[in-house]
């Protein structure tokens, strides 16, 4: 697996996003998948993202990106959907008649991490630290 890194840090941080359009709309084409792809993309590297995969249905899009420690992942989120909201119904003016109240995505949307170990097999990491060949004094016993 490829780190990313920074001056003080090395990370892998991926994420998964799911955008619905509001009321499940189905007014998602290739056009219009490609044009909030594209919107997506060129704001990402202001908060320290990179797109990584996306693909779409007729009501939501599934984004696969990596970020920085320091992004933050909400106002990275609220612009991209946003400007992607804004420039998508001025675009393409047909899909104004699908909304409602001019609402293009729906307000919540999904999260989730990505990669790494399941959280069992970490959890079980972290307890056994300290465990195998510790001859150290435990801490309730240890001299002040």
């Amino acid at each position: 697996m490829k780190l990313d890194s920074n001056y003080h840090s090395v990370f892998k941080l991926t994420y998964h996003l799911v955008l619905v359009v509001k009321y499940r709309r189905k007014v998602i084409n290739d056009q219009v998948a490609a044009r909030i792809r594209e919107i997506g993309e060129y704001i990402a590297p202001r908060y320290n993202i990179t797109f990584l995969e996306f693909n779409h249905d007729r009501d939501h899009v599934h984004i696969l990106f990596s970020a920085h420690p320091n992004s933050t992942l909400s106002k990275y989120i609220n612009a991209f959907k946003s400007a992607s909201s804004r420039l998508v119904k001025k675009e393409f003016p047909e899909i104004r008649k699908h909304l409602w109240k001019e609402y293009f995505w729906s307000r919540s949307f999904c999260l989730l991490t990505t990669g790494g170990a399941p959280m069992e097999v970490i959890k079980k990491y972290i307890e056994s630290q300290g465990e195998k060949n510790d001859h150290r004094t435990p801490v309730s016993h240890r001299a002040n």
